[in-house]
């Protein structure tokens, strides 16, 4: 695993500070900038902190790390709700569909940016544990079937891959609560075998971790 820097306690403000600054910089280096953004609930107040900022988001594509797999206009729509957030102020919102099968370029972008969320399990995007995410998997974009279904969203998923997240300037990490940080300890320490853990054994960029 490469450099991880963990910063304890961060509210929505400090993340949004911190993503909005990384952004500037990608913009300074490059005239186009792709992110790989979550959903869920924690994003999308820091999101809406983050797209205040004056930047110039008509260089920015965004895409999901992943969707359930419902029209952009259902309410558990990752897509439909980034679109609704970020559309307004010039980002381009693209969706995953249409990736699933193809080769790994040129599908998708190198990012400057992937955005991860963890769950209490060690699922990252909606790589979850019984879908034994691989670390060299051919495909950029699957789609897949969590089991359990989560309550909240019992949906099949769509997701980047491992190698797909990988291929990225730099990852950023938000693991709120008190039951998802002995499982990041753990992955950290290369201790367990869940798909944070392969991730963050097989990731040679920067990682920042905000708990």
């Amino acid at each position: 695993m490469a450099e991880m820097t963990i910063i304890e306690h961060a509210d929505d403000a400090q993340v949004a500070e911190w993503l909005g600054l990384r952004i500037a910089a990608a913009l300074a280096r490059s005239t186009e900038v792709a992110l790989a953004l979550p959903g869920g609930s924690t994003p999308f107040p820091i999101l809406q902190l983050l797209i205040a900022r004056p930047l110039d988001w008509q260089r920015v594509t965004v895409f999901p790390t992943d969707d359930r797999v419902v029209p952009e206009d259902h309410p558990a729509s990752n897509t439909g709700k980034l679109r609704a957030l970020l559309e307004p102020a010039g980002v381009a919102v693209q969706s995953l569909d249409g990736i699933v099968g193809c080769a790994s370029t040129p599908a998708l972008p190198r990012f400057s940016l992937v955005w991860l969320g963890m769950g209490a399990d060690g699922h990252i995007a909606s790589l979850f544990p019984n879908t034994d995410p691989r670390r060299d998997d051919p495909q950029p974009v699957r789609r897949l079937t969590p089991d359990p279904l989560p309550p909240e969203a019992p949906f099949d998923r769509i997701t980047l891959t491992i190698p797909a997240l990988l291929d990225s300037d730099q990852l950023l990490l938000v693991a709120r609560g008190a039951d998802k940080r002995p499982v990041l300890d753990a992955a950290v320490a290369g201790e367990s075998d869940l798909p944070i853990a392969r991730l963050l054994g097989a990731a040679r960029q920067p990682v920042t971790c905000f708990t």
